[in-house]
């Protein structure tokens, strides 16, 4: 799996690393066929007073990409929600890929008999 965690108008400090690992370890333990995972995390200066962290995550899986957004006023708190997202959208995913389907009963019963 490659990871590629970036910054836009910050700098990615390794406490900040760390904790996006950490809460990445959630989302890479309930589906593994994770093959690129990009982060990015921003910060929008709107007004002095008012600044908007931004967090994104483009998780390419086998069979599908996955992009996620979050924006909160803390980059902590748009990582939880960002994750929180995510961890939807892949558990999701994961139930659409596994196979509901039953054999019929008909065929049931000759796999029975042999």
């Amino acid at each position: 799996m490659n990871l590629t965690i970036s910054g836009h108008h910050l700098e990615v400090t390794p406490s900040l690393k760390e904790y996006v690992l950490t809460k990445l370890d959630r989302v890479t333990r309930h589906f593994d066929q994770v093959v690129d995972i990009n982060i990015l995390l921003t910060v929008e200066k709107l007004k002095e007073k008012e600044r908007r962290q931004k967090a994104e995550v483009t998780l390419h899986a086998k069979g599908k990409d996955i992009f996620v957004e979050s924006a909160h006023e803390d980059l902590y708190a748009a990582i939880d929600e960002l994750m929180d997202k995510l961890d939807r959208q892949v558990c999701r995913h994961k139930d659409r890929l596994q196979d509901h389907h039953h054999p019929s009963p008909k065929r049931q019963s000759l796999v029975d008999l042999q």
